[in-house]
């Protein structure tokens, strides 16, 4: 941990990274940190807790901090038992020299955030009322209690749990974890006498600025206004076309030419330089606020539009959280948040459920996204009236000038106060829309979790825009990418949808400082995020990213006939396809006994087409001579700032052709084949297999005297037919084993044809040692269950998997984007996806496109496996179920066996639904069609 062993004193401008002009320093806001500035900077200051560990004495802290991460007190879920609650205060004192030439300034202390009552002493004297609410910025002017030129004492007194129940039940039983602390820096802001106190700034997509000046002055005259890019540069003297004089605040407007609009695929952003002016043009105090010129409207039945566009949110709710620190971040981390968001092609972020960290917004205003703004409550009863219109000003006068910002969130799922619905508006210049998460409300439906078929919108409410703020909730490996490519189908083509927000960003898992840094997730409560507590990056984040690529191409198969044309759709807003790039290659890859890498056969740019947003065309991929003999082609897209959109893989070569090439018969040896007893016995080349004479399973493979645990397969899935004849067919090359089962009906019942059939099993032990099996079950038109073949293999003797096919991640029925068909090789691993371990890709489950595996034992008893039937999906083993095992929509059932070889598998659900309801992917029956031939699972074993 860094600490800052002195206070740091810097310009203080609002939000502003330069001076765009030479000023006394008495004409500027200075600030001086009287703590750190973040969890990775802090300053220690005399602390006393009153409860619980290290409590009861005075001792030192770290601040900023959250004071459990810091050993001290209890720790508390939302959800926790009312006896069962923590209720420590803190006493926090710290000492600070005040120059002399402060005197004649005007001082304010700001606190970003403190939990949860806060009573602040400036030598020993109030500074003000005590402030409620832990996720707001307050302040006191404190010029009459400071002593110049010396020392002084800042007290604060913090408890943990409110004196008013209402934030309470706001923020101490909501769904999240409980903290205590002055959890957000705390600074002084030093003015001249005669400031600019705030801002609040309308600055339009066609440059019109309208501004509310808040002054504390008696000198003041009027104002000046210029307008500077990031780097300094003054870009244009801005003309006061009006200025309106009231008590404390005044009005101005003004025009700015030739500015560039901010969305989030184009962020630009400006710096309004405002001076207050004495009669004689001098300039009293200047501040400099950074802006984003955009409009935004929220039309009744139509949509949301942002600078005339009518927009989607691909959205998601983020906790501002770290493991270590708990609600004491940083911007390093808001950096890394927003980049891992705009990675997954998200375009916003709903607040979950309080206001971020200022240096958050910042981030989203300068890398894009949009953001809903929301005020802290949970479910019912809801805010008080007093304190929730202080709670409502402290919000948008800290925010307004965000130009991600699109809407306020008046709270969370009912608890919402309505008497302060339009409160937002007697702060806010740009007048942005409320909401009220979960619920219809004027022009918007914000339902949660509802069901796909809600997505047809045809209720009372169809004419209202329609945007989940809470979607596929991502408990476990359930939700989030998991039906998504269902619902978003959907929402991007019914014209009322705004898109919708998914829940949620990050796991929220806690180092408990009680348990020497154990991960606490509270069960089934907190771990439902697309990334894990360190920002793991589970399936669902490569799955997003596919589908919300602005850059969509329809699925398609390449065969010999393939004529290089794909279509392609531009569901960017504001970018034309013409400033993105993509490039083609043609790959071979080596086989199990080769290099994992790739390689490129042929490299080539694709000439994508100039699409406006939203437009459809297409665009070709050259053919290279002989590209029939690659194995794949992929397709990389960049954006305009060169980062990767997605890499869209196409298998080239077919399974059958691809494991021909590597799979080699030619043998000098001889196949000895014996039946004794109930076993038939057949040795080649150092191996020894035995099968079942009454079941025809292989029941025990044995290589130079090392037993190779796969056995009891292939068990034919959701197949009671009776054996009806086993043929051993002996001879010195190879033998085949046959086993022939009943026949029974395969046509649908309503069928006037009453065909039936057998299935068989094959098995060829080649001279050379390799094992062939083939297959032959029936086609069902549609059924519940699942189709193919498994095995027994002990998971205890499993060190990791090699293959070919898609990957890294494993994949569910309602989940299969965002997977790469390459060589992948992952280590054996027993991760509870957002319960345990968090090494990601999680090593067991469904893997799709199988071409060949290569499964490494750890005492060298593992084999190969190539499979030249398309389509085909590896099962790897069994998930471990979580402990908390109550959600068992999220928890899908697998064949029985170890591993297995299927043509279908299930979908997972979400906390709230099991996957039916997510979306036809998402349905257990699954339908293959009539078709006239069996189907044939083509097998080769190698050992």
């Amino acid at each position: 941990m860094l600490k800052i062993s002195m206070a740091v004193i810097v310009p203080f401008m609002l939000i502003q990274l330069f001076i765009p002009v030479q000023l006394k320093a008495q004409n500027l806001t200075e600030i001086k940190y009287l703590t750190g500035t973040d969890k990775d900077h802090q300053v220690e200051w005399d602390f006393y807790c009153s409860e619980g560990r290290k409590s009861g004495e005075w001792t030192k802290i770290a601040v900023p901090s959250c004071w459990e991460q810091q050993g001290f007190g209890d720790y508390n879920y939302g959800s926790d038992d009312e006896d069962n609650r923590a209720k420590e205060y803190g006493l926090y004192k710290h000492r600070f020299m005040v120059p002399a030439d402060w005197k004649n300034k005007d001082v304010k202390i700001i606190f970003e955030g403190v939990m949860t009552d806060a009573e602040v002493k400036i030598n020993g004297k109030l500074a003000g009322e005590i402030h409620q609410g832990a996720f707001y910025e307050f302040n006191y002017t404190i010029t009459d209690l400071l002593k110049y030129g010396v020392e002084n004492l800042l007290e604060v007194k913090v408890n943990k749990i409110s004196a008013n129940e209402s934030i309470n039940h706001a923020e101490r039983v909501a769904d999240f974890w409980i903290f205590g602390g002055i959890y957000r820096p705390v600074y002084l802001s030093i003015s001249p006498k005669d400031n600019i106190d705030r801002l609040a700034i309308d600055a339009k997509a066609d440059g019109k600025i309208s501004a509310d000046v808040f002054i504390e002055s008696k000198k003041g005259d009027h104002i000046s206004l210029a307008l500077y890019d990031l780097q300094g540069n003054k870009v244009q003297d801005l003309k006061v076309d009006q200025l309106i004089k009231g008590n404390n605040k005044w009005n101005i407007s003004a025009q700015a030419s030739n500015i560039q609009t901010w969305n989030p695929e184009k962020p630009h952003l400006y710096s309004l330089q405002v001076n207050l002016l004495n009669k004689k043009g001098n300039t009293l105090h200047q501040v400099n606020q950074r802006i984003g010129f955009r409009t935004v409207e929220v039309l009744e039945g139509d949509g949301i539009y942002v600078n005339g566009e009518r927009i989607k949110f691909k959205g998601v709710n983020r906790h501002s959280f770290h493991p270590s620190s708990g609600r004491t971040t940083s911007k390093a981390i808001s950096i890394e948040h927003v980049e891992m968001m705009k990675d997954m092609n998200m375009n916003a972020v709903r607040m979950a459920h309080y206001p971020p960290d200022i240096h958050f917004l910042d981030v989203c205003d300068s890398l894009g996204l949009f953001v809903i703004d929301e005020i802290c409550t949970w479910h019912n009863p809801m805010l008080d009236t007093e304190v929730a219109r202080k709670i409502v000003k402290e919000t948008v006068v800290r925010d307004v000038n965000h130009p991600s910002i699109l809407l306020w969130a008046n709270g969370n799922e009912q608890g919402w106060n309505p008497e302060v619905d339009d409160d937002y508006a007697k702060w806010d210049i740009q007048n942005r829309e409320v909401i009220h998460p979960w619920s219809i409300y004027k022009k918007t439906n914000t339902i949660h979790y509802s069901h796909y078929h809600s997505l047809i919108n045809d209720s009372y409410s169809k004419d209202k825009i329609l945007f989940p703020t809470e979607f596929l909730h991502g408990l476990y490996d359930g939700g989030h990418g998991a039906g998504l490519q269902d619902y978003w189908q959907q929402m991007w083509n019914l014209p009322l949808s705004a898109g919708g927000f998914l829940w949620d960003f990050a796991d929220e898992g806690i180092e408990r400082t009680d348990r020497n840094g154990e991960i606490d997730l509270q069960g089934n409560k907190a771990p439902d995020g697309i990334v894990g507590p360190y920002l793991e990056k589970e399936a669902s984040y490569f799955t997003i990213k596919e589908i919300w690529s602005p850059i969509y191409i329809e699925d398609r198969f390449i065969r010999n006939d393939f004529n290089g044309i794909f279509r392609i759709e531009n569901r960017y807003h504001y970018t034309n396809l013409s400033s993105c790039k993509m490039t083609a290659q043609w790959l071979k890859f080596d086989g199990p006994k080769g290099d994992k890498k790739s390689q490129v056969l042929s490299e080539s740019i694709v000439e994508l087409p100039s699409l406006s947003p939203l437009s459809k065309g297409v665009f070709k991929v050259d053919k290279p001579q002989h590209w029939e003999s690659a194995d794949a082609l992929h397709l990389t897209a960049t954006d305009q700032h060169g980062k990767e959109i997605f890499t869209w893989s196409y298998p080239v070569s077919t399974p059958k052709n691809a494991n021909n090439k590597l799979i080699d018969y030619a043998s000098t040896g001889v196949v000895k084949t014996e039946t004794v007893d109930k076993t038939i016995r057949v040795e080649a080349n150092g191996i020894t297999y035995l099968f079942s004479k009454e079941t025809g399973l292989l029941s025990e493979v044995k290589k130079d005297q090392k037993i190779i645990p796969l056995n009891n397969g292939p068990i034919i899935l959701n197949q009671k037919d009776e054996i009806i004849d086993i043929k051993v067919n002996a001879a010195d090359d190879k033998t085949e084993i046959e086993v022939v089962f009943e026949e029974t009906k395969w046509m649908p019942a309503w069928s006037t044809i009453k065909e039936k059939r057998s299935d068989i099993i094959k098995w060829t032990v080649h001279a050379n040692g390799l094992l062939d099996l083939k297959v032959e079950f029936k086609g069902f038109r549609n059924l519940k269950g699942f189709r193919g073949i498994t095995f027994s293999f002990p998971e205890e003797e499993v060190a990791g998997m090699k293959w070919l096919g898609d990957g890294p991640y494993r994949v569910w029925r309602n989940r299969m984007k965002g997977t790469r068909f390459q060589v992948w090789e992952n280590d054996y691993n027993n991760t509870i996806t957002g319960e345990s371990g968090f090494v990601y890709p999680e090593f067991k489950g469904f893997f799709s496109s199988l071409y060949w595996s290569e499964l490494k034992g750890n005492n060298n008893n593992g084999f190969t496996v190539y499979c030249r039937t398309p389509h085909t999906y590896l099962r790897m083993l069994t998930p471990d179920s979580p402990a908390d095992n109550k959600r068992d929509k999220v928890i899908p059932k697998f064949p029985q066996g170890d591993i297995s070889f299927v043509m279908n598998i299930p979908g997972i659900g979400t906390k709230f639904q099991y996957s039916d309801s997510t979306g036809p992917h998402g349905s257990q029956e699954h339908y293959f069609g009539n078709d006239d031939e069996p189907i044939v699972l083509d097998l080769t074993f190698e050992f």
